[in-house]
């Protein structure tokens, strides 16, 4: 699970393997953003017609730069 959530989340492990979060930490603050991130970076929810239309586990909190790549997935489509 680790290598998995840390292919879509390198950056946000990385940071927080830096500040001493502990694997299991780490897994557990990070598992479900790299559910929803890989999900729009996939372009699940490219075409979505309105806000309403997006099934309720899309949202997490994510960081700026995290949004970031997602727009220029996005952009690249």
């Amino acid at each position: 699970h680790c290598l998995a959530v840390r292919a879509v989340c390198q950056r946000e492990i990385d940071g927080d393997r830096g500040s001493g979060f502990s694997w299991k930490i780490t897994l557990l603050r990070n598992y479900w953003k790299s559910k929803v991130k890989q999900e729009w970076l996939s372009g699940k929810y490219s075409n979505i017609p309105s806000q309403f239309s997006l099934p309720e586990k899309s949202m997490y909190p994510m960081d700026v730069d995290t949004w970031g790549e997602i727009l220029e997935a996005e952009l690249e489509r």
